[in-house]
């Protein structure tokens, strides 16, 4: 084999993971599937995508071998085919928002407007749960919590917040998290549990960056 061919056929190669991911939808789509394994009826309803053009994008996915799938029943669930697939995700994440305006623009008036306190760092948060000063609470859905969270954080999925605000003590500070830093459910927590006179903050990012950074991850078979 020639060099140029070589070339050829190695950027080729590398081109089918960039057209994989060439898509709004399948880069939505890598995000929900970094949360923990999902069913194609559950990806749908989330992405807000019919079933067939849900299952277009996996597949598209995983002809490029960024996806696995298994069948249980009637139903197929897929799941990252390893981590780096998320990291690629995120690096396009952080890339565009460094370089694109319009990128910056979205982030700081749909997101940063609603923070009036400086969102808490990973390492921070890390500290305060060892030290017993914050109450950490994932307001994802079950499964995602099941699938992996932050150790001796409490489920709240955010529908269930209101209700179960007295299992909150009244006194420590609360701090909320979800699927990253795009995600509006910590926010909305935050500003519930501000509404009904808490202290609360966000997790800066959420629990895939979480376990990217190497940071104690736990499963359970059962949320709390």
């Amino acid at each position: 084999m020639k060099h140029r061919e070589f070339k050829d056929r190695l950027y080729e190669e590398l081109g089918r993971v960039a057209r994989a991911i060439d898509s709004p939808r399948r880069l939505e789509l890598i995000d929900l599937l970094a949360q923990g394994e999902r069913s194609v009826e559950d990806l749908a309803a989330e992405a807000m995508l019919s079933m067939a053009n849900t299952s277009q994008h996996l597949q598209v996915l995983r002809g490029a071998r960024l996806v696995e799938a298994r069948k249980e029943g009637l139903r197929v669930y897929y799941r990252l085919a390893q981590a780096e697939v998320h990291g690629v995700a995120r690096a396009v994440r952080g890339l565009a928002q460094a370089r694109l305006a319009e990128v910056d623009h979205l982030v700081q008036t749909h997101l940063e407007s609603r923070d009036e306190l400086e969102p808490l760092p990973r390492e921070e948060l890390l500290r305060r749960i060892r030290g017993g000063r914050a109450v950490v609470i994932d307001v994802r859905p079950r499964e995602e919590y099941r699938a992996g969270h932050i150790p001796g954080a409490l489920s709240i999925p955010l529908g269930e917040l209101d209700k179960r605000l007295s299992e909150l003590p009244a006194r420590k500070e609360i701090v909320a998290y979800c699927r990253g830093p795009y995600c509006v459910m910590a926010y909305e927590a935050v500003a519930r549990l501000r509404a009904r006179g808490r202290r609360a903050r966000r997790l800066t990012d959420g629990f895939p960056e979480w376990r990217a950074s190497g940071l104690p991850v736990q499963t359970s078979a059962q949320p709390r």
